[in-house]
């Protein structure tokens, strides 16, 4: 009786599994750097159900870029947390009722689409189970350049170049927005720019710039004929293996 009773009750109230909440921070740490937050824009994180693709949350990573001398100087142990409560990350709550596959992709740094990278993971969230501290931290390679001058499709006089001369400027920082100088954290004696000119399609010549303050390179590069110009600068760290471009056109007439 007892055994009935019991089904009917089944049938007519059946069990509800409700979906648990589950927090996880992402965190975007830029190679041989520190956090991607708010001062560079953020990284935009998206996270998946790999399953059927579905958008779970997204959203941007806010906050520092975290502590220089924990996360550049001191040696590290295992478990070291490097992020603390400031330290730049995107804290998702996703409410889900049963171990969950996800993808995690990160495109940063968001507002610098020239040099943005994306980098993705995937791994299993189970309900109720928190990944917090540093959380799940990819790693964005790269630098940001962004060439200053000359301009995108400048139309330039050949009589206005003075010995036939072009001044070439770009700015250079760590993918985190960190800066470079001479003999700093990010030495720029320890990292090649070059810039690499282009004339109507095919290469002419190839000129090394020079810091001359922080994060600003220039160098001067010689322009003998009128044509359509491009110009790709590229910044290359041989210790890390980091690398970056930006190009640009211009038009000497």
């Amino acid at each position: 009786m007892k055994k009935h009773i019991a089904l009917v009750l089944f049938i007519l109230f059946p069990i509800i599994i409700t979906a648990t909440e589950t927090r996880v921070i992402v965190r975007a740490k830029a190679k041989d750097a520190k956090f991607i937050g708010s001062s560079i824009g953020g990284a935009y994180v998206i996270i998946r159900n790999e399953l059927n693709k579905e958008i779970l949350t997204e959203g941007l990573t806010e906050g520092g870029t975290g502590n220089t001398n924990l996360i550049m100087k001191e040696p590290k142990l295992r478990n070291t947390q490097l992020a603390d409560d400031n330290t730049a990350g995107f804290l998702a709550s996703i409410d889900i009722d049963e171990p969950t596959f996800v993808e995690i992709e990160v495109f940063s740094p968001k507002g610098h689409k020239q040099s943005q990278i994306k980098v993705s993971t995937q791994l299993w969230l189970i309900p109720g189970k928190h990944i917090l501290g540093d959380g799940v931290m990819l790693e964005i390679p790269g630098f940001i350049i962004d060439i200053l001058e000359p301009r995108t499709h400048q139309f330039i006089e050949m009589n206005s170049l003075e010995n036939g001369k072009l001044k070439l400027e770009a700015n250079i920082v760590m993918m985190c927005g960190c800066t470079i100088s001479k003999d700093g954290i990010w030495d720029s004696e320890k990292m090649e720019v070059k810039a690499i000119i282009k004339k109507d399609g095919k290469n002419i010549s190839e000129k090394l710039m020079q810091l001359v303050s922080a994060n600003l390179f220039d160098t001067e590069i010689e322009i003998q004929d009128s044509g359509n110009y491009e110009i790709i600068v590229y910044a290359y760290s041989e210790a890390t293996g980091n690398t970056g471009v930006d190009n640009i056109n211009f038009i000497i007439q």
